[in-house]
């Protein structure tokens, strides 16, 4: 029921009846705060990701503890919540995750294991005003090809096509304000070229993250598959 349907109802009501007129109130309010919740739970905040193995998360979180020895005002990632994002896809509705599956099976399905290494500290968008630090990741021509027939079957689906040139990239932490970015970009220039791991990556994963009072935690929604050669 909307607000002004409700109160055309309790005009209807005597307003010498004051209690009831507060029952219904509640029982409305009730009614709406139920309605609501249960719309909310088939909502997921969703995106697509290459979900990375824990020796590759070790070794990003002593990367990150070297360079928090700068000083830089950087609100850092949890190495558990760092991924390799190939789209992201936003609030989606429940009854459309599975149509996402099956386009990742499509692509995913043509497609051989590859892999990724982790190479370089950059930023976005320039060193003059950086706001993102990340680890940068070279190595296979295929990634390109995969994320964009990602993108181009979620497209079909209703979600919005991205027209920013794929840079595929770690988030290591954002920068919340500019001081000690000096000392940060003397550290980022010595490691510019420094290879930091090497990921071997056999699926693609869709994802959804749910806001907490700790931060943002992801969850594993469907991992599929790619060839394995």
């Amino acid at each position: 029921m909307q607000s002004h349907e409700y109160l055309k109802e309790v005009e209807k009501i005597p307003k010498s009846n004051n209690i009831f007129r507060y029952f219904y109130a509640i029982l409305w309010w009730r009614k709406e705060h139920v309605e609501n919740v249960q719309k909310a739970e088939w909502i997921l905040r969703s995106f697509i990701a290459i979900e990375l193995p824990e020796t590759v998360k070790s070794a990003l979180s002593e990367l990150q503890g070297e360079l928090k020895k700068c000083g830089a005002d950087v609100r850092w990632v949890k190495p558990d919540n760092i991924h390799l994002t190939l789209k992201f896809l936003g609030d989606v509705e429940e009854n459309i995750v599975e149509g996402i599956i099956d386009s990742l099976k499509g692509t995913c399905g043509k497609h051989s294991t590859f892999s990724l290494e982790l190479s370089g500290i950059g930023v976005f968008p320039n060193k003059k005003s950086p706001r993102v630090l990340w680890v940068g990741l070279t190595g296979s021509k295929i990634l390109p090809i995969i994320q964009q027939e990602i993108d181009t079957g979620m497209a079909t689906l209703g979600f919005k096509q991205e027209k920013r040139r794929f840079a595929p990239h770690l988030t290591l932490g954002r920068f919340k304000s500019s001081s000690g970015k000096k000392e940060l970009a003397d550290k980022m220039n010595l490691d510019m070229n420094t290879a930091f791991g090497l990921i071997e990556v056999n699926s693609v994963s869709l994802m959804r993250s749910d806001l907490g009072p700790a931060g943002a935690k992801h969850t594993t929604i469907a991992k599929i598959d790619l060839i394995n050669t």
